[in-house]
């Protein structure tokens, strides 16, 4: 079973889920991003983000591909692109850190452990270009349309290896040190679902 997780770029951008392509809760203030929205922008506002971060600051995201079918992707940058990030109230993120702003796996890939091996992957990214640590603002106690579909559940977060460094009754702010993932070993589930490989995913340089 062919699998590997690649930068994200403008150019398997289309590979997101449809309403995640159009999303930009974390790339604009709340204000920029209602008017995006309801002028039907949205889409060009993200590829616009992608675009300035990846000349400024390099690979922003990784995509997850199974048999070449897109199952999962991550998203991350420093805390000065991330204007939405700014609306919490346990930010600003560690200025030692980059902020995690969405991950998601794909139903048909789901509790397989490719979560974990997103967050793995981000860590590798990031520990090659000297940053310490992935920080990111979780969501607590609300679920179904009441949870922001844009916000990490703080359980999950927890669950790869998260530890939380600012505590808050709605809005936590978890932190992984990069260094931690180094050890880390997908569980067996994943490897079945991958084909049992005992390779680390391919990563491409950026």
């Amino acid at each position: 079973m062919g699998r590997r997780i690649v930068p994200l770029t403008l150019d398997n951008l289309a590979d997101l889920p449809g309403p995640c392509r159009s999303c930009v809760f974390w790339e604009l203030d709340p204000v920029s991003g209602r008017a995006a929205v309801e002028a039907g922008k949205s889409e060009a506002e993200k590829e616009g983000w992608i675009s300035a971060v990846l000349l400024e600051w390099g690979s922003c995201g990784r995509i997850a591909y199974v048999d070449e079918q897109p199952a999962g992707f991550v998203l991350y940058a420093p805390p000065a692109y991330v204007p939405r990030s700014q609306s919490f109230p346990t930010s600003p993120v560690s200025p030692d850190a980059v902020q995690l702003m969405i991950s998601r796996v794909l139903p048909p890939f789901q509790g397989q452990g490719l979560g974990r091996v997103l967050v793995q992957a981000t860590a590798k990214d990031l520990l090659r270009r000297e940053v310490r640590a992935i920080e990111a603002i979780g969501v607590t106690g609300a679920s179904g349309k009441e949870r922001p579909s844009c916000l990490l559940p703080a359980e999950h977060l927890l669950a790869v290896g998260f530890k939380t460094v600012r505590p808050h009754h709605r809005y936590p702010r978890l932190r992984l040190e990069a260094r931690n993932t180094l050890s880390w070993r997908r569980p067996a589930a994943l490897e079945r679902l991958l084909g049992g490989a005992p390779k680390e995913p391919a990563l491409r340089p950026f």
